[in-house]
């Protein structure tokens, strides 16, 4: 199980990522580059975010 703050923290990761895969879809249509962004996104907003929250 995992603990509430780790919880938002990957939940907030994968809404940033969402977010950023989906921008970059609309700019380039390209699907794998969106799913690359996103993905790079997620990735570094883990620490990030770990940081901020909590």
């Amino acid at each position: 199980m995992l603990s509430v703050h780790a919880a938002v923290v990957f939940l907030a990761a994968v809404i940033i990522g969402l977010v950023m895969g989906g921008l970059m879809f609309l700019h380039n249509k390209s699907v794998p580059a969106a799913v690359a962004a996103g993905l790079v996104a997620a990735g570094a907003s883990l620490p990030v975010l770990h940081k901020l929250i909590g």
